[in-house]
């Protein structure tokens, strides 16, 4: 009688592992290629300010340099410039711009990033995201490799549930489904393999102080 092989040779690796090994293979790395206009874009969109990059850990070194901090998605939690987990380890409303680079993607709670992500951006600050389109006949090519997808109208009542203003349009980017590159961005996702959909954190507004009544002296009324 044969041997029964382990339980652990009929398991399918977790999501989220399987979904970055996808976008370290050909078909995920022309999407990011596809990106690196966009990201250099999100790099400027705030000068003077810091920001912060969350990206697969298909995008390699020296392919994209930005001035941002830059963590990679890891087995467990992120690596890059720093290794951490969620919470992450920065103050709140200390970055003017945050990308999330399919990280949305495949995370396994991406409400929980989407929540952290806000809290570190200014007021006034912008969060850049970029996601696979379900609706893209590319989604052949990730079909079962772990990517959890959704329509912008999906993320968008996402980012608002965590206090951010989405732009009302997303913007169509990467192939259709030939694996190459293509960086030119359209309005609407469309049937592009990605698309970027950006958000701003809402500015708290200033409550107005009401100031005290004035008394009146009225002839008849003791003065101290």
């Amino acid at each position: 009688m044969p041997a029964t092989p382990p339980t652990s040779a009929f398991r399918r690796p977790p999501e989220p592992a399987a979904a970055a090994a996808w976008f370290a293979g050909v078909a995920g790395q022309a999407i990011l290629a596809s990106e690196a206009d966009s990201l250099r874009q999100a790099a400027l969109d705030r000068p003077g300010q810091a920001g912060l990059w969350l990206c697969p850990s298909g995008m390699g070194e020296g392919e994209v340099e930005l001035p941002l901090l830059r963590l990679r998605a890891a087995a467990r939690g992120f690596e890059g410039d720093v290794r951490c987990g969620l919470p992450l380890p920065l103050p709140s409303d200390c970055c003017g711009v945050v990308v999330v680079q399919h990280l949305a993607d495949i995370s396994a709670d991406p409400a929980a990033l989407l929540e952290e992500c806000a809290r570190v951006l200014v007021p006034g600050g912008r969060l850049w995201l970029l996601a696979l389109n379900p609706l893209s006949p590319y989604r052949l090519r990730w079909r079962g490799q772990g990517p959890r997808v959704a329509e912008p109208v999906t993320w968008r009542r996402r980012l608002r549930a965590v206090g951010l203003a989405p732009d009302a349009v997303s913007r169509g980017l990467g192939p259709t489904w030939s694996v190459a590159a293509e960086p030119a961005v359209q309005d609407g996702a469309g049937l592009r393999a990605a698309f970027l959909l950006r958000a701003e954190k809402r500015r708290t507004p200033l409550t107005p102080m009401r100031a005290p009544a004035k008394a009146r002296w009225q002839p008849g009324m003791p003065t101290a």
